[in-house]
């Protein structure tokens, strides 16, 4: 029976396979090493900031970092963004300017423009500014003027929403609280009063003269009453 091929064969092949080995309390020790979680990078966010002016698209910084960085969220590209945050406005009343400071909204951007109301009339549109500004001025107000300034962002799918986009309850009316659009008000050019207080003394100082002409004048025609010595009594 030992001699017969079939078995010889098997014989053969289970003196092949090596035997298993007992594991030790090291072999644990290393698969317990091999499966502990390294903790992640802590967050770090990128140098973003929706209010600064002429700031980098995030991705772009992104891309720039040395290390890992996170960027805020944004709404879809297929839909219009979201309306920009107006910020500060300040007046230069002697220039007949104004600076208009916005913060970008949490959508993708492209483009940026200023609509400029005064009165109840049509808005007049700006010109076109790239998605990185966050400044611009508006020339040719006039002193003692009005104004209703608003921000709108634009991008493939549209433009964000205007409040009194038809011209209607300009006057009167304000929009919401830190929303796309605010109210100015240029007060007068300081040269504007200096030449107005001149103007109203020297009108003050020809009517003072033509009232001290026109009295003279009647009292030389006319002549001054004159009064009539009157003697003491004298006793009897």
């Amino acid at each position: 029976m030992l001699g017969s091929p079939c078995l010889l064969w098997l014989l053969a092949v289970t003196s092949l396979v090596p035997t298993a080995e007992p594991l030790t309390p090291q072999d644990f020790e290393e698969e317990e090493e091999d499966e502990t979680a390294w903790p992640p990078f802590p967050a770090v966010l990128c140098d973003y900031d929706r209010c600064r002016h002429l700031q980098l698209p995030c991705q772009e910084l992104q891309r720039a970092s040395p290390t890992p960085c996170l960027c805020p969220g944004l709404s879809s590209p297929a839909l219009r963004p979201e309306q920009p945050r107006l910020g500060e406005v300040r007046v230069v009343a002697e220039a007949g300017l104004a600076v208009v400071h916005w913060c970008a909204p949490s959508s993708p951007v492209h483009e940026y423009w200023l609509l400029l109301w005064e009165g109840s009339g049509a808005p007049q549109k700006g010109p076109s500014l790239n998605s990185t500004v966050r400044r611009a001025e508006l020339k040719g107000l006039k002193p003692g003027g009005a104004y209703v300034v608003c921000v709108v962002a634009a991008n493939a799918a549209g433009e964000s929403s205007v409040p009194w986009a038809d011209g209607k309850g300009i006057e009167g009316a304000d929009g919401p609280a830190f929303g796309p659009c605010g109210r100015l008000t240029v007060p007068p050019r300081p040269q504007t009063l200096v030449h107005a207080a001149v103007g109203v003394g020297t009108a003050l100082a020809l009517m003072s003269c033509a009232a001290l002409v026109w009295h003279f004048f009647l009292r030389r025609r006319w002549g001054c009453p004159r009064r009539t010595a009157t003697r003491p009594a004298t006793g009897l």
